[in-house]
């Protein structure tokens, strides 16, 4: 079967996922499930009938090394943080669900970070890896640009933020083996950001 592992092929049939999670509805809930659904279940089965194991495209661990970058990487983006909430545009969209108290907030954020998890599965996972292992800057540009195409209609900045970041995320968790590093870097800077617009 001339399909089976191919990297381009699996990389082909994921991308159309991309719009079924743009266009799903509902709210952060709902949308936190058609995440899992689409960047996750699917896409993994997808995977597997292509002859990817879960660990090649990206379902493990990784190494410690990916984690202490990661961090370095989240204390870095603090200020940057601090200085977008003296963006207006970027103030007024985030958070981008309402809540009713802390708590509220809190299931919230780990709603949120199912849907982040569901992102770096997808992006730096199954459209990243397959790919790099068989050109590691092609995969890192064939994953960048839809994550950054996704990232349209949001606050003008983040365009060329989700560009620059997408390569480091990729870069992040080729070295580490694993999607996770990107994940937590990803996930503790949008809940940090997060906080600094509702409760500043």
């Amino acid at each position: 079967m001339r399909a089976r592992r191919n990297p381009y092929v699996l990389y082909a049939l994921s991308l159309p996922l991309i719009l079924a999670v743009r266009y799903s509805g509902g709210g952060i809930f709902c949308w936190a499930c058609y995440n899992v659904l689409f960047f996750v279940a699917i896409p993994l089965l997808l995977a597997r009938l292509f002859g990817f194991s879960g660990k090649e495209v990206g379902f493990r661990t990784g190494n410690r090394r990916g984690y202490r970058v990661a961090f370095i990487l989240l204390m870095a983006t603090v200020p940057l943080s601090i200085y977008g909430t003296t963006i207006p545009s970027m103030k007024d969209y985030y958070p981008i669900f309402s809540f009713s108290g802390p708590l509220d907030f809190a299931i919230k954020e780990l709603a949120m970070g199912a849907i982040m998890l569901a992102n770096e599965a997808f992006y730096r996972g199954i459209l990243l890896m397959p790919l790099a292992g068989k050109n590691r800057w092609l995969a890192i540009l064939a994953q960048d640009v839809p994550y950054t195409l996704a990232h349209i209609g949001k606050p003008g900045i983040e365009v060329p933020y989700s560009f620059v970041a997408g390569i480091v995320f990729s870069w992040l968790d080729l070295e580490s083996g694993s999607f996770l590093p990107s994940f937590l870097l990803h996930w503790l800077g949008s809940a940090f950001f997060d906080v600094l617009c509702a409760f500043t």
